[in-house]
């Protein structure tokens, strides 16, 4: 009897257990089906949290089971269909969903959640898996230009990146013509530490050798900016700085055109008119869009002015449902008038004033894009790339040192000519390892690049006549640089449990720089007159391969947060396009070698109930040979100092980086519209010189590495009017790797701390809308460069208070 009673009770209790485990184990299901019911096979829809990804059946259906109590995030994307994403609670039932997708010709390159954008004022991050690259693991930051306030009409770089990180921005130009940028301690000499693109291809001179960018695309003309740091060196290419992405506009989806216009007035008779147009014809099949740009202004100082088009068209074609084919084609050319540099004293005197009105720019550019992307299924996809580039950049002036004197006579000109092709091609494959979602990227990359430098005497007048006066043998360089690059790449993120990944890469590279021409060196005497004409030939071609290896981790914390740690090496090639320019202000070591190191990130990013952002990252980059300039004595007849510029020594640079945006005041319901939010953007620089024998740059600090700097801002926002204004500060730091205090020639010496207020009031209409912009407010007087060549040399002044006013008309 007694074991009887035991046995029922054993099987009573083993009853309860199941029914209790069914009780507590449910599931997410539904249908996926597009505008007209047809149910779409092969949608992808993922869970979190635990990254699981399903694909629909034929009959569009899916399932998620054996799951817990608690809230989930369901998405799902199909290519050529719309995404959608929502919170689903399961509570003590099973749920199923239905999800209708409609068609979208714009581009599926991210599957990406608008409401969660809209709460991030003008910054949010790349996701895991986009634009056919791995971001897992990565610090990236991504500017949204439609929530962004700031003025866009001239580019201004302190505004649009305002939230960027650890930017230092070189503000010598106040057109908008070209951006310098620097992150981490990085040069910000036309932003050649990152790899520059335009919706994912090469738009800098030579990616090789001479990654400088005379094209900034126009800010009004942009969805996004993407920023990604060096850990970027394994898929876009081995900068230390990474990747800075300018990703166009499409046109609306839900039009067949869209015109917008855009017209600017401002201080120093500034003028800037962009108009747009967009949308989507042949049955949603084509996407178009674009844009003519046309600005002009007389500048901040005299002999400053200058005058700009830019013309951009762009076709997105969805052949099939699989096949997708995009052409893009850009046009820009600009002449600027350079007002030279100036010495402390004059600055101090009379930022204003010019010194120089013979000294001229221009910069001509265009750019070719054909990129094919096919879907083989849910899970793999391919695309390639195919680009090139036909651009010139011409200087003409007077290269003296600021402190003598223009008194005429021939001016050196220095023609750059630029062809490029190349080819990238990217397959992203996903699949499952268990019950885990894992991503396999690949992809090559074939570039061919050819630049052509001359430098030679050109016209005594001070027009903007650029003509060599003996074109078939230039005074002082020839040369011809063609650079070949192949490489290949591999990343993975393998997906250990829930919530933590780990993602290797691994990148080939072969690169083939060459140079072929003369450059001549000239003996003065004490009175000035020429002793000697030396001509030294070269024909010389460096080949080297490598490869370049990183790790990076991710560790969600809750479904707000995470961690995040990553390492990856880098490398910078010579610029052999800068070894042959005869420029009395600096002289190049022959021997100048190639530098290498690598980059390392540890970081916090997350939020709080949707109204506290932030982002938290220590970072180190280490230099092998650093290239830098170091101040020299000089040598008879004239015993001036000079730059020299070489393999100076290694370096490191470390720091720390934050990021805060808290919401003060939150709107309830749509009808309300009271927001006020303010934000924190700060960041440390240790930039110093270690590991040489030099006493004259031992243990020194980097140079253009500010050790703070720190921007503060808020907006607030009320019904239709917008208020912003942002505090910015960077603390003075040195412009050359000897940190000279001054020097007469101005080309060395400290760059003093400076502070700048910025403010702005937007009324937005349905259609009309109305914003007014004040730059540098209380009219600080500071520079952030002093250049040793063009637009200098010398201290190159920053632009005071400007007023700008803009309406825009969308229809």
């Amino acid at each position: 009897m007694k074991k009887a009673l035991h046995v029922c009770f054993m099987l009573t209790l083993s009853v309860l257990f199941t029914l209790n485990t069914h009780a507590q184990s449910y599931s997410i299901s539904g249908k996926v089906s597009d505008s007209l019911q047809n149910p779409i096979e092969e949608a992808s829809i993922i869970l979190n949290p635990g990254n699981k990804l399903i694909s629909s059946n034929k009959s569009g259906e899916y399932e998620f089971t054996n799951l817990k109590p608690g809230t989930y995030s369901l998405a799902c994307f199909s290519y050529g269909k719309t995404s959608k994403s929502l919170n689903l609670t399961i509570d003590n039932q099973s749920i199923r969903y239905n999800f209708q997708l409609k068609d979208l010709s714009k581009d599926l390159d991210a599957f990406e959640v608008e409401e969660e954008r809209e709460k991030t004022h003008g910054l949010t991050r790349m996701r895991s898996v986009e634009d056919f690259a791995i971001y897992e693991g990565k610090k990236s930051e991504v500017i949204v230009m439609d929530q962004l306030q700031a003025n866009l009409a001239t580019n201004n770089a302190r505004q649009v990146y305002a939230k960027v990180t650890g930017l230092n921005i070189w503000e010598s130009d106040g057109s908008g013509l070209q951006l310098g940028i620097g992150g981490r301690g990085l040069n910000p000499n036309r932003t050649a530490s990152f790899n520059v693109r335009q919706n994912g291809y090469d738009i800098s001179a030579d990616a090789l050798g001479y990654p400088e960018s005379y094209y900034t695309p126009p800010t009004e003309a942009l969805e996004r900016i993407e920023v990604i740091r060096g850990a970027a060196s394994l898929q876009y290419g081995t900068q230390f700085g990474g990747l800075l992405n300018f990703k166009f506009r499409n046109g609306p989806s839900n039009k067949k055109a869209e015109l917008t216009s855009r017209q600017s007035f401002g201080s120093w008779n500034f003028f800037n008119s962009f108009n747009s147009i967009g949308g989507t014809v042949a049955k949603g099949r084509l996407n178009y869009y674009g844009f003519a740009q046309y600005k002009r202004g007389d500048g901040y100082r005299q002999n400053s002015g200058f005058e700009q088009v830019n013309l951009y068209a762009s076709f997105i074609f969805d052949l099939t449902d699989t096949w997708k084919f995009r052409f893009d084609i850009t046009k820009m050319n600009y002449l600027a008038q350079q007002p030279g540099g100036m010495t402390d004293k004059n600055f101090e005197k009379d930022p204003i004033t010019s010194y120089r009105d013979r000294n001229w720019f221009t910069v001509d550019w265009n750019l070719a894009s054909f990129q094919i992307s096919h879907r083989f299924n849910s899970r793999t996809e391919l695309n390639i790339r195919n680009f090139g580039l036909i651009a010139s950049r011409t200087s003409l002036g007077n290269l003296e040192r600021i402190n003598v004197i223009d008194l005429g006579g021939n001016r050196t000109m220095i023609d750059g000519q630029f062809r490029n092709l190349g080819n990238e091609t990217r397959l992203i494959h996903r699949y499952r390892l268990g019950k885990k979602l894992q991503v396999l990227a690949l992809g090559f990359r074939l570039y061919q690049g050819n630049t052509t430098s001359k430098q030679g005497d050109a016209s005594d007048g001070s027009g903007a006549d650029f003509r060599f006066l003996n074109p078939s043998d230039v005074e002082n360089s020839n040369y011809a640089f063609p650079n070949k690059n192949i490489a290949a790449f591999a990343e993975h993120i393998f997906r250990i449990n829930e919530g933590f990944s780990i993602t290797p890469g691994l990148r080939y590279e072969y690169v083939s720089t060459s140079s072929s021409g003369y450059f001549n060196s000239y003996v003065y005497d004490a009175a000035g007159n020429l002793i000697s004409k030396i001509a030294t030939p070269s024909d010389e071609t460096r080949n080297r391969q490598f490869f370049l290896a990183g790790l990076g981790l991710n560790k969600s914390i809750g479904s707000k947060s995470s961690l995040y740690a990553n390492f990856s090496q880098n490398y910078r090639a010579i610029n052999f396009s800068d070894l042959y320019i005869v420029n009395p202000n600096y002289i190049v070591d022959p021997n100048i070698k190639d530098e290498t190191g690598y980059t390392a990130d540890l970081g916090i990013r997350g939020s709080v109930k949707n109204r506290f952002r932030y982002e938290l990252t220590a970072f180190y980059i280490k230099y092998n040979g650093k290239i830098g300039q170091v101040l020299k004595s000089g040598l008879p007849p004239l015993y001036n100092d000079f730059r020299f510029r070489s393999n100076i020594s290694d370096a490191q640079n470390f720091g720390l980086e934050s990021f805060l945006d808290f919401d003060l005041i939150q709107s309830d319901s749509a009808q309300q519209n009271f927001d006020w939010n303010i934000y924190s953007n700060f960041a440390y620089v240790n930039a110093r010189y270690i590991n040489t024998q030099d006493a004259s740059i031992r243990n020194k600090k980097v140079e253009m590495v500010p050790p703070i700097i720190w921007r503060l801002g808020t907006e607030f926002r009320f019904k239709k009017f917008i208020f912003n204004a942002m505090f910015s500060y960077t603390h003075e730091h040195f412009s050359d790797a000897t940190n000279a205090i001054l020097t007469a020639t101005a080309v060395e010496g400290i760059i003093p701390s400076y502070q700048i207020v910025d403010l702005g009031i937007k009324y937005e209409l349905t259609k009309v809308s109305f914003q007014l912009s004040v730059n540098n407010a209380l009219n600080q007087q500071y520079f952030t460069r002093r250049a040793e060549s063009y637009p200098g040399p010398g201290i190159i002044p920053s632009d005071g208070r400007g007023i700008y006013a803009t309406i825009q008309l969308k229809l």
